[in-house]
């Protein structure tokens, strides 16, 4: 089934495809200029450090409802051996598989394509089963570091936490900036808070992914418009689901990573952030979220801190 002329329709509004030039394979990380940083910089008054990430442990996000992107497995590989003989120092290793996009994560460009392209008009087929993604891989990255906004859309509204069917509209996000007293503007890193990560951190790990709210396709022309760097937000889907529009499954994720070239967030827990900026009376803080760099891969683990 072919996507709806409506999703082409938007697709063409928030395009990116050449802004910054033919063989550009960061997308919207490049609003994140010097000038940026400093501004982020000056936004630090307290210095409180509010961790973002979920744990890395098996029994995490993951359910098996998408295959093969388990929970980390945690193996000790040795434990105080004695490498130089007896008595020498003793040292412990460990090994770990998992998923990149298992819990609190970073999807790059090429973790979503549509009509065969990726984003800058790179053809799907680019990204291989030996060398994974040959353009835009997450090790292209610069360093993320920007000014962060929670726009904290189920705190505006007075709730804990959105109900499972809930589309986060631009209206919504308008609704939250002025509940804030925040200005989006370019460079910024926003992170949308449903609540929905409540469920998880209650246990609630089947409820925490279906039915879950999320943005909604209408969202993308408000990023765009703002010129924003990346979104993320404390879902497992990102985006509405199951889908607002029937059988137009992840077309936020389209929109973002192939057409804008911006990279999204999932799993992030903005608990403890909502809290500590409701505390302080500001939803403007510096954002450190760098990408693991592996090469070619299409997500990333990430351990994102907020500093107020």
């Amino acid at each position: 089934m072919s996507l709806p002329a409506a999703f082409h329709d938007i697709a063409k509004r928030v395009n990116n495809w050449g802004r910054w030039g033919e063989d550009d394979e960061i997308g919207t990380l490049n609003l994140i200029d010097d000038e940026v940083v400093t501004g982020a910089v000056a936004t630090v008054r307290s210095g409180l450090r509010v961790p973002l990430a979920l744990p890395l442990r098996q029994g995490g996000v993951q359910t098996g409802v998408i295959p093969g992107r388990i929970d980390p497995l945690h193996t000790m590989v040795q434990i105080n051996q004695e490498l130089f003989g007896p008595g020498t120092v003793a040292t412990s290793d460990d090994t770990v598989t998992m998923g990149l996009q298992a819990a609190t994560h970073w999807d790059a460009l090429t973790h979503a394509s549509h009509s065969g392209r990726l984003y800058n008009g790179r053809p799907a087929n680019t990204v291989t089963p030996h060398e994974g993604a040959r353009f835009s891989g997450i090790e292209k990255a610069p360093p993320v570091v920007s000014r962060g906004v929670l726009l904290d859309v189920a705190g505006a509204k007075g709730l804990d936490r959105l109900p499972g069917d809930h589309a986060v509209t631009p209206e919504d996000l308008d609704e939250a900036a002025e509940y804030g007293g925040v200005t989006v503007r370019g460079g910024d890193i926003v992170l949308v808070r449903t609540g929905q990560i409540r469920l998880l951190l209650g246990g609630d790990r089947h409820g925490y992914g279906y039915p879950s709210p999320g943005l909604s396709v209408r969202t993308p022309e408000w990023f765009h418009a703002r010129d924003v760097a990346a979104v993320a937000n404390d879902t497992l889907t990102f985006e509405i689901f199951p889908p607002e529009i029937e059988d137009l499954w992840l077309p936020v994720h389209a929109l973002h990573l192939v057409e804008m070239g911006m990279p999204q967030g999932q799993n992030w827990n903005l608990e403890k952030l909502s809290t500590a900026c409701a505390q302080a009376r500001r939803y403007a803080f510096l954002l450190s979220a760098m990408p693991e760099p592996f090469v070619g891969a299409t997500g990333t683990p990430v351990a994102p801190v907020a500093v107020l």
